[in-house]
């Protein structure tokens, strides 16, 4: 299934039924009186994130939703039924913008979150709506309210723990396939990673989200490469794994690179807490992880740590550290509230 993270989707909510112009006529009754029922409201736009989804792919291929006319009122007091709404499922993690790309209308985090986009017109009045006791055979009736009509913007931001960064080749796809059931595409040569790939890690009998997005270069923020725009991915992460290449040139340089894209990218990435490995140390001599690991010290101002996906050297105590991260984070974001003493 291809993976997308954004589609462009015209809605339209229904309009509201009319309102309906009667008199009871019935034997034996000379003044039946005006007998005209209301229009029923229009159909809504609903947008609500569900579980098993972690693409748009389906609005790749229908882009226009309608939801239903309200039913026009009847005789007899009869009022139309509501219109049909209509019912947009998207993954959890779904940002839903106008159509200027940046004006936030709802932002679904939970399954289950549902959020309106378009409301539907208002059903007209009927007749008997407007009898009085000096009107008393009212002609008239109100058409339905005209529903609601907007271009959005769906933007996928996968939910995960931790998140992958680095430079092409470094070796991230190969970590996530090492620590998870993820079987993402390894190969030889930079730009491997296309499309974002989350796995689930488990270690000492808990469990977490780990999310890789395709690499990072100089000048991404300006488009080189592939971008930045699979960064949203991340910016949900509560902590960010850096994994640089040990066989590179200068694993320092390579460090400040990505360091720096995060950076002009914003949106509190270069604030979020962050790990850094080294990552090949099995295609590396002692001397040569002694000096890059150095290097990777002085330029991200913390001691690495020396990993090998391919091997598993230093893997577990690396997902240990990660854990103790997320955890960290999960208790400043929610934290327990002490017990108030029961009063009634």
């Amino acid at each position: 299934m291809k993976f997308l993270d954004q589609a462009k989707v015209y809605i339209r909510s229904g309009n509201g039924g009319a309102g309906a112009v009667s008199f009871r006529r019935e034997k034996f009754i000379e003044f039946g009186g005006p007998d005209g029922g209301d229009g029923g409201r229009g159909g809504d736009v609903i947008v609500e994130a569900v579980d098993g989804l972690n693409t748009l792919i389906d609005y790749r291929y229908q882009q226009h939703f309608k939801a239903k006319t309200g039913g026009h009122g009847m005789g007899r007091n009869r009022s139309g039924a509501k219109g049909a709404d209509v019912l947009l499922r998207v993954p959890v993690g779904t940002q839903i913008f106008d159509e200027d790309n940046e004006t936030l209308l709802a932002d679904l985090t939970e399954t289950g979150q549902r959020a309106i986009l378009a409301k539907g017109g208002n059903g007209g009045f009927g007749n008997a709506h407007f009898k009085s006791s000096t009107n008393r055979a009212p002609r008239r009736a109100n058409p339905g309210q005209e529903g609601e009509e907007r271009t959005i913007w769906l933007r996928l931001k996968l939910i995960a723990d931790a998140g992958l960064i680095g430079l092409p080749n470094a070796g991230k796809s190969t970590f996530l396939a090492a620590v998870s059931a993820a079987k993402p595409k390894i190969a030889d040569y930079p730009f491997t990673t296309l499309h974002p790939q989350l796995g689930v890690v488990r270690i000492d009998g808990r469990e977490f989200v780990l999310a890789d997005i395709p690499g990072l270069i100089e000048g991404a923020h300006e488009g080189a490469g592939l971008g930045d725009r699979f960064l949203g991915h991340v910016e949900r992460c509560r902590v960010l794994l850096h994994l640089v290449d040990g066989t590179g040139e200068h694993a320092g340089r390579d460090y400040k690179t990505v360091r720096a894209e995060l950076e002009a990218y914003g949106h509190g990435l270069a604030e979020k807490p962050e790990i850094v490995a080294l990552n090949k140390v099995d295609a590396l001599t002692a001397e040569a992880i002694k000096e890059q690991a150095a290097r990777l010290k002085r330029a991200a101002r913390q001691v690495p740590q020396l990993v090998s996906g391919a091997t598993g050297h230093g893997v577990t105590d690396l997902l240990r550290r990660l854990l103790s991260v997320i955890d960290d984070a999960r208790r400043t974001a929610s934290p327990q509230r002490e017990a108030e003493p029961w009063h009634p």
